[in-house]
Parts: structure tokens; C-alpha cells; sequence
């Protein structure tokens, strides 16, 4: 069973410029920048970089005067180079400034993020609210209300814990922190509502950076309202630590239905590449069965049997080569992001996990004849020996990719043709 036949929480549908939210639709795929927004060249670059690589909602630090500035220029930057992703401003301290001195800014975002716990203090806080919100109706803007465990409304934090101290059985400390992370996020969407903000224009986050916490957090959310609601740990972290907590939070939770937008906060490395969230997000979901981005490369980890580094050189190149073609096979080539190509290591399970994939070659390991048998959708085609092994693997990857997913844009095409 993939987890695509299993039940999903049921939530309204919430549109971002095109990008269906909610209500059954594909889980979408986002990011964020880390360029100062001020700069618009490097803004609008990296933006570009993140929707290339499949990012379906790009996020943009809008905090100062001059970011706001900058925000309709990046948009038509974006423009001229055919980037339609929608553009989401992240705003806290300062956003109801922001967003009515920079009209521009305000008409040019296609969604508000906006964190409860940082629009404001005592009084001021309610006429601020007020103000993002009626932005935001004006020009009919999404708000995700995004309530974050480090920046927590701490009058609600403190009323709450006061209020658990009196209770004949107190809950312990963490509990009542993901309950006041849930009222801040559910009392903050009514009071949107209240000043006219539709509830399809309303989509929800509770972050935090424990797995166990997230996990909690949203079980209880998703019983409690019906808003769309987007999953991520505030900082995941760097390197292996940020995917395997990622993974290991937004996994149990996609697996139970729960979740209607997904980002991957990785920390990049000093010039590290930023795009990596939207891979690893994408490899969640396509692993979950959930969505396809790109065929999946099924490869062996090697032993003592495989005495050549040949086949994860292979595997390598022969992945990046996929991704590489996606942006040109994906409108000519439907279906092809469902394909699976195998790249094995030696004889014990070579040929089995090759006849199981769209396209598999099975290398010799240790002791075993220099031949590599290809198998095609599970019969032995061609057995490649010799020096040009991986070119004429990627011709037969290529030759199979045209055969099969073109003929399917054909028989579209025919289907789509009226009749005369």
C-alpha cells in the first residue's frame, strides 16, 4: 500500500496565485531565501534557482523599508525571465508598516506570513493585527498564521501557565507549551475572520524544533480545525542531522493524512547550495509514495562483493543526468518523473532489482564476468561490456524514456484532438 491510497485530513482549499492548497490537492513543495531582499538581483536569482528546482511557493524575508522597496521589483524581475512562482513575505515587528507605506509590496506578494507572537505588544498588538489583516483583505491576500515555539506569545504563555498551576493535576511544562502554540494559532485565525478575512484565505503552522514535539503539536491541531496546514521544524539543523529530523517528523505526519504545504528548513553549509530543502522535500514525498518529481534511481550500497567504485559512479551520474532533464521531459514526457531506473552492484541481487525497475543494469562485482546485463521493463535486452558502459546505459535510459512517455503525449494528443 503507498501512502497515496491512504486517507488524507480533510481542509478547505486555499489558492496562492494558481497553487491550490488544501482539500486533497498535492502536498506543495516550499522554500525561502537567505539573500538580504534589499539586494533584488541576488533575491530574484536565487528565487529563480528554488523554483527550478521544484520549489512551488518561494518565501522572501520582507523586514526593513528597503526590502519592502525591492519586493515588486523582484517580482518583475522574476517576470522577465518567465519565474511565475508566487512570492510570500515574512513579516514580523514591523509588517503592518511595511505592508501600508509599500503598496507595491503589499499587491506584488501573493501571500502574508505573519507569526502571532510578533506583531505587537499589550495594546499595540491588536491594532497591528488589524492592520495586516485589512491588508490582506484588500487585496485578497492568503495569510498563513505561523505561530513558532521560539517566538511564542508570552502574556497567552504566562495566562496559560498560570492557569495549569491551579489544576488539581498539573500538565508538565512541554504540554502546555504546544497548547498555547495551538490557541495562539486557532485564536489568532478567528480574530482574522472576525475582521473579514475568509477562511479559505487562512492557512496555519505551529513550528518547533523537536521531532516528538512537532509530531504532538500537529495531531492535535489537525483535530481541531479545518484550515490547511503547513508542516516544517523551525531549524531543522545542518547536513544529515536537518534531513533525518525532517524526515523523521514530516513522515509520521504525512503518513497520517496530516499536512497540506511542506518546507525542509536545512541549514546550507557557507555557500552551500539552498536549493537542497526543495530536493530533500521532494524526496520525502516521492519516497511516501505521495508525489513523483523525478524518476528515482534504485541503487545497492556496495560490499565486499562489489570491489569497483564503477557502479556508484553510475549511479551518481546517472541520477543527477535524470534531474538534469527534468525541465525539458516534464511538459514533453508525461509520467516520466514515475519511472525507476536500477543501477546494481553485483549478481546476489543485480538482476532481480533490475527486472523490477523501468530500466536496471546489473554490474559485475567481485569474481564475476566484465559483462553488465540490461533488463527493460523485466526482460534481458542487451549486455554492455567494455569501456562506454555508462554512455550506452544512458542511451537505452533515453531511447526508453522517448519510446514510452512520448507515445503516452501521442495517445493524449489523439484523445485530445476534437472530432471532425
Amino acid at each position: 500500500m503507498s501512502a497515496a491510497s491512504l486517507p488524507r485530513r480533510q481542509s478547505r482549499a486555499v489558492t496562492v496565485a494558481g497553487v491550490r492548497i488544501g482539500a486533497g490537492a498535492p502536498i506543495v513543495v516550499q522554500a525561502m531565501t537567505n539573500t538580504d531582499t534589499a539586494d533584488s538581483a541576488a533575491t530574484a536569482r536565487q528565487v529563480a534557482e528554488l523554483a527550478a528546482a521544484g520549489s512551488e511557493l518561494v518565501r522572501i524575508t520582507v523586514n526593513t523599508p528597503e526590502a519592502a522597496a525591492q519586493v515588486a521589483p523582484i517580482r518583475d524581475l522574476l517576470a522577465r525571465q518567465g519565474v511565475e512562482v508566487p512570492l510570500v513575505g515574512d513579516f514580523h515587528y514591523n509588517g503592518h508598516r511595511l505592508l501600508t507605506q509599500f503598496p507595491d509590496c503589499a499587491q506584488a506578494l501573493a501571500k502574508y506570513r505573519i507569526n502571532p507572537g510578533n506583531v505587537g505588544r499589550g495594546a499595540k498588538r491588536d491594532e497591528q493585527f488589524a492592520t495586516l489583516i485589512d491588508t490582506a483583505c484588500r487585496y485578497a491576500k492568503p495569510v498563513r498564521i505561523g505561530v513558532n515555539w521560539g517566538s511564542l506569545d508570552q502574556e497567552l504563555l504566562a495566562g496559560l501557565m498560570d492557569e495549569n498551576s491551579r489544576r488539581t493535576q498539573p500538565l508538565e511544562a512541554g504540554a502546555v507549551m504546544r497548547e498555547a502554540l495551538i490557541v495562539s494559532a486557532l485564536e489568532s485565525a478567528a480574530r482574522a475572520r472576525e475582521l473579514g478575512l475568509a477562511a479559505e484565505q487562512i492557512i496555519l503552522s505551529c513550528k518547533v524544533s523537536g521531532v516528538q514535539d512537532l509530531i504532538a503539536v500537529y495531531r492535535d491541531i489537525a483535530r481541531r480545525c479545518d484550515y490547511p496546514l503547513h508542516l516544517g521544524l523551525t531549524e531543522a539543523g545542518m547536513g544529515s542531522k536537518g534531513i533525518v529530523a525532517s524526515t523523521a517528523a514530516l513522515a509520521v505526519l504525512l503518513q497520517e493524512g496530516i499536512g497540506d504545504t511542506i518546507r525542509v528548513s536545512l541549514t546550507p553549509e557557507p555557500g552551500g547550495d539552498r536549493t537542497r530543502e526543495v530536493l530533500v522535500a521532494q524526496e520525502i514525498l516521492q519516497t511516501l509514495g505521495l508525489r513523483s518529481f523525478a524518476p528515482m534511481v534504485i541503487a545497492c550500497p556496495g560490499c565486499g562483493r562489489t570491489s569497483s567504485t564503477y557502479f556508484q559512479e553510475l549511479a551518481g551520474s546517472i541520477q543527477t543526468w535524470l534531474r538534469a532533464q527534468m525541465p525539458l521531459w516534464a511538459g514533453r514526457y508525461p509520467g516520466v518523473q514515475d519511472m525507476h531506473v536500477a543501477v546494481m552492484g553485483c549478481v546476489v541481487n543485480g538482476p532481480g532489482e533490475s527486472k523490477q525497475a523501468n530500466v536496471g543494469i546489473s554490474l559485475p562485482g567481485s569474481g564475476e564476468n566484465p559483462v553488465a546485463p540490461v533488463y527493460v521493463d523485466g526482460e534481458k535486452t542487451v549486455t554492455l561490456k567494455g569501456e562506454r558502459i555508462a554512455e550506452q546505459f544512458q542511451a537505452i535510459v533515453a531511447d526508453y524514456v522517448h519510446q514510452r512517455y512520448g507515445a503516452r503525449r501521442e495517445e493524449a494528443a489523439v484523445v485530445a484532438e476534437p472530432a471532425r
